[in-house]
């Protein structure tokens, strides 16, 4: 499925792990919420100062599309969000809804994961082997 250039351009910049990418893919006053209930990154410096800290953590970030839904602007996208420290992945499975505004720039992304079974793969990747 063809997502729209806004939505493809952010997977490609956090793919990138560019976190002021990222942020150019939002309209000024956009919001990300990282995991919904939390509270959300407002505007464009605030996004990319989360994301700064997400992707600046993590060796490398892949974020696998493994449905998504478009109509018209707004996106559904169920996503295995893998993330590598130290050479270890990190898997998270994760569901975003994205909104566009008119000029498809994002103006809302809202997703969804359980925190604590991230904290938990987080914490055994960070583990020493043998």
């Amino acid at each position: 499925m063809m997502l729209p250039i806004g939505v493809q351009a952010f997977l490609d910049a956090v793919h990138q792990r560019d976190a002021t990418a990222v942020a150019e893919c939002f309209t000024p006053d956009g919001e990300y919420h990282f995991a919904v209930p939390q509270e959300p990154a407002r505007g464009r410096a605030a996004i990319a100062d989360t994301f700064a800290k997400i992707l600046g953590a993590s060796d490398k970030v892949h974020w696998d599309i493994v449905t998504a839904t478009v109509d018209s602007r707004r996106v559904w996208l169920e996503r295995v969000d893998r993330f590598w420290f130290s050479g270890r992945e990190v898997p998270i499975e994760c569901v975003g809804v994205v909104e566009l505004d008119a000029d498809g720039s994002i103006a809302v992304v809202r997703d969804y994961c359980d925190m604590a079974v991230w904290r938990a793969r987080r914490e055994a990747a960070a583990e020493p082997v043998g």
